[in-house]
């Protein structure tokens, strides 16, 4: 329990940083070539992507289902 609690908080923290980079890169970052502010947007775009691909395989089911090993085991 303690693992997914863990888990939750480290993909909060990226998704929050994310979007926190891309904030800065838009509206702090104004001497920047625009190249440099897409690419540091993109890096920003893609840690919050990251975090809530995580967040979606956080909420999924955890605990595998069933397998039979040999054909006598019925599911």
């Amino acid at each position: 329990m303690l693992q997914r609690g863990l888990n939750w908080v480290a993909t909060t923290l990226v998704g929050v940083f994310g979007f926190a980079w891309v904030g800065v890169v838009v509206f702090a970052a104004v001497d920047a070539p625009a190249w440099a502010r897409v690419g540091q947007a993109s890096f920003g775009a893609c840690l919050a992507g990251w975090a809530l691909y995580k967040a979606g395989l956080l909420l999924r089911r955890t605990e595998p289902r069933f397998v039979a090993r040999h054909r006598r085991i019925r599911a």
